[in-house]
């Protein structure tokens, strides 16, 4: 039986590589995409790349709550059962941003709006015969620092220690969900990619940062090579009873410091749930 896989921020980088390749594996495939029109050029050349047509292109902009309520009965309606969601969008912003909701744009985008897309397609997910969810993460994660008064710290704003706080907000997210799906067939796993090539670290409005993406190029990993530990968790049967790890380079690593404290992920899930309309 087909499996289906979506992806978000599929359009570009390790989103791609990892559309492009679980395409060539037979899955169907539903790329989240920001720009339609970015997305539609990136669909035609998944198609080519993989030589399959089971490839769908939904807009789903993780910045805006509505857009991805409309995303997400799109897919339901579409897809009874989703056998694997994997959350990889990101962004970096240089400086302080807000989504069309009025939160910090990291912490909007890279945990509230991939938040927010879970839970709206957890019974799908349950519906699969092993469903899995995968979060992309980062080691960045070890200078965020989780506010639960400042979620995102928007008050004081330095772009890489914000990343980071949305970072740690993803093990968080993570290790709440793996409790939450304890008692059926799905599973959820977080990833550190390692330094990959793509253009997360661009700001979405200046463009700032391509120079300098430029000149590092050369000491990152390909999108593809990146995506490896993405792909293993989201197809491997060695992990099809892990839950709640933290892997890199397809090995579980330990978490350190407030990414192991269970009480916060149970606070910042239930604050996440009302700052996502949720909960009242």
């Amino acid at each position: 039986m087909q499996k289906t896989v979506v992806i978000t921020g599929a359009n570009s980088g390790m989103g791609f590589a990892t559309a492009v390749s679980l395409a060539r594996r037979g899955y169907e495939v539903c790329m989240l995409c920001r720009s339609e029109e970015r997305g539609t050029q990136a669909l035609k050349e998944a198609k080519q790349q993989s030589g399959s047509e089971n490839i769908h292109l939904y807009e789903c902009d993780l910045a805006s709550f509505s857009s991805i309520h409309a995303c997400a009965e799109a897919l339901k309606a579409q897809h009874p059962a989703i056998d694997v969601l994997i959350n990889n969008a990101g962004v970096v912003t240089t400086k302080k941003q807000f989504t069309a909701d009025g939160l910090e744009m990291m912490m909007g985008v890279n945990h509230l709006g991939h938040f927010l897309l879970t839970n709206l397609l957890l019974e799908q997910i349950k519906a699969a015969p092993q469903g899995r969810v995968v979060v992309v993460s980062s080691g960045a994660y070890k200078i965020g620092k989780i506010n639960l008064d400042d979620l995102g710290g928007s008050e004081s704003f330095t772009p890489w220690q914000n990343y980071g706080h949305s970072k740690l907000a993803n093990l968080l997210f993570t290790k709440e969900l793996s409790l939450r799906l304890h008692h059926s067939n799905a599973t959820v796993n977080a990833v550190h990619p390692g330094a990959v090539s793509t253009s997360l670290g661009v700001d979405r409005q200046t463009g700032f940062g391509k120079k300098i993406h430029q000149l590092l190029r050369p000491f990152f990993q390909s999108p593809a090579d990146g995506a490896d530990t993405a792909l293993y968790l989201a197809e491997s049967s060695e992990v099809q009873h892990v839950s709640g790890g933290y892997f890199y380079k397809r090995q579980i690593q330990n978490v350190k410091g407030q990414a192991d404290d269970a009480e916060l992920a149970k606070q910042l899930w239930a604050i996440s749930e009302r700052k996502v309309g949720l909960t009242v």
